[in-house]
């Protein structure tokens, strides 16, 4: 069993630890597509017919025969096809057919001519531009074919992919059944929201805060509420989380104090593979495994949770669901607008503001007050200013790096 140790592990080796462990779960449930949003596929997707499902016209016009056009004389029109009603008669040499978007192209048709380069000359119609064969003319299958796959397995679903499956008729969808998170905060200062505080007491926004993540990840809670610090009812809380969830989350009781017992109950139930981090805000963050579970410890502070719950997290529950799209948006350069503090030996998330300058420039801005209990800095950001761990002060017009908040923390 590995042990605590006093050393610093970067954020990008902690993550490569923390998902070189993880393995996807491998159990599923089949959703019809209208409760599926925000669900991760657990086996690819695939057609059960051509889309098109058959030759259709792109254009509203006229479909055509090229050897009727060879005279340059204007045609009669032989009748009508619209979408859902296709054109059934007879189709006369030397005639043409209106045809609108959408519908069936009659049998024999070459091309079909955009009404725009037509005119109507008494019931004739006269074809004003080359017409070149298969023009205007959308083939079956031309999007999607019979037997592909149309979604790989790991892709969460949302509005962009639902449809999609709605447009081939399929009706319900393999999904990785929800992620069962057991959630609790340690601490006999901590009181629910919504309760009086009694003298030396504070809320527990951290359980609150880390529960709205978890709902917004579709997630299946099990919120254990507030363990007081007391080693047995700690490590109840302990057994029977790990006997009910996939990943057990505590915040608080990671650090140094003598009244954190949550390292020490780990280190008798699980096993630690790290519980220090060189980031700010985030330093005592716990990760490991416990008997049936994994573990993420997140630190008292709620600037800290929130922070090593969107960086660390975030991108395990996606490796756990079997997602495969990156959880985090990638990070761009801005300038910075103001001078910047900076103490050099931690990779330092500052909240900030960016915005595109009138010379269309990324630019952007400290929230202000960057202490690990000031959460008001979330509320008014939009990004991370992500400052390297070596990096010092930061002075206005340097390039910065910053990472565009997701819908997570509200982007």
């Amino acid at each position: 069993m590995e042990s605590f140790t006093a050393g610093l592990i970067s954020l990008e080796d902690a993550l490569q630890k923390m998902l070189a462990q993880i393995s996807p779960l491998n159990e599923s449930e089949r959703l019809s597509i209208y409760a599926a949003a925000g669900r991760i596929t657990a086996a690819p997707v695939v057609s059960p017919l051509d889309v098109p499902p058959f030759d259709n016209s792109a254009m509203d016009g006229y479909a055509v025969r090229l050897a009727d056009l060879a005279s340059g004389e204007p045609l009669p029109v032989a009748g009508k096809a619209f979408a859902g009603q296709p054109f059934s008669g007879e189709w006369p040499t030397g005639t043409t057919v209106r045809i609108m978007t959408g519908a069936p192209i009659p049998a024999g048709t070459e091309a079909v001519v955009m009404q725009e380069e037509t005119v109507t000359e008494g019931e004739r119609i006269r074809f004003t531009a080359p017409v070149s064969a298969g023009q205007n003319i959308r083939r079956a299958g031309e999007d999607i074919r019979c037997g592909d796959s149309v979604l790989d397995a790991g892709v969460r679903l949302g509005p962009a992919e639902l449809p999609l499956i709605a447009s081939l008729g399929v009706g319900e969808v393999d999904v990785v059944r929800r992620l069962r998170v057991a959630l609790f905060s340690t601490g006999d200062e901590l009181q629910p929201v919504g309760e009086p505080l009694q003298a030396g007491q504070i809320y527990d926004t951290n359980r609150f805060t880390v529960r709205l993540m978890l709902d917004k990840l579709g997630c299946e809670v099990i919120d254990l509420g507030i363990i007081r610090d007391d080693p047995e009812a700690l490590r109840a809380a302990f057994v029977r989380a790990d006997s009910e969830a996939d990943l057990v989350i505590s915040s608080g009781g990671v650090s140094v104090g003598e009244a954190d017992y949550t390292k020490a109950m780990l280190d008798e139930l699980g096993e630690i593979t790290f519980w220090k981090l060189a980031i700010k805000p985030g330093k005592p963050f716990a990760f490991g495994r416990l008997s049936h579970s994994w573990f993420c410890g997140l630190p008292g502070n709620p600037v800290s949770a929130a922070v090593t719950f969107y960086q660390l997290v975030q991108p395990l529950l996606a490796k756990l669901s079997g997602q495969q799209s990156p959880a985090l948006p990638p990070r761009q350069r801005a300038r910075a607008g103001e001078y910047l503090k900076k103490t050099p030996g931690r990779l330092d998330f500052q909240r900030g503001i960016v915005r595109r300058s009138a010379d269309g420039e990324l630019q952007v801005v400290s929230t202000g007050n960057q202490g690990s209990h000031v959460f008001s800095s979330f509320s008014q950001a939009n990004c991370f200013i992500v400052l390297e761990r070596d990096r010092g002060n930061v002075n206005p017009g340097e390039w910065v790096e910053i990472e565009p908040f997701t819908a997570l923390l509200g982007g």
